[in-house]
């Protein structure tokens, strides 16, 4: 598996927002959709903030793989489940967004139960 660079995790930690989506089962790319990023402990991670009933979440959960953008960057990703961090990822969230609506949903047990490790491929 590869790895982000230096370079790719600092600007994901700074972005306020990238795009993300998962892959068909004919493997097209389904549409990006933005989503709210945090790096934690050198990781990625993504949550959807309507839970297992987000359009695009139920299109990574079906495969685990297709790709996040930002900026004028596109990568192929594998999306991992991943709960071994969550309470430092909260604490993420509200550093990153602050303590408004929009955070307390992203941290709330409905969408930390969508919690997902993005890794490059």
């Amino acid at each position: 598996m590869n790895s982000w660079t230096a370079e790719e995790l600092h600007t994901l930690d700074r972005l306020q927002e990238i795009r993300i989506a998962g892959r068909r089962r004919d493997g097209s790319l389904r549409t990006l959709t933005i989503v709210w990023q945090v790096v934690v402990d050198g990781k990625l991670y993504v949550r959807s903030v309507r839970g297992a009933e987000g359009a695009w979440y139920k299109g990574v959960a079906r495969h685990h793989e297709g790709a996040i953008s930002w900026n004028s960057t596109t990568r192929e990703v594998t999306y991992v489940p991943d709960h071994t961090a969550d309470d430092r990822i909260d604490a993420a969230y509200f550093d990153k967004y602050g303590n408004g609506g929009p955070t307390r949903a992203i941290t709330n047990s409905t969408a930390k139960a969508t919690t997902l490790r993005v890794e490059p491929r």
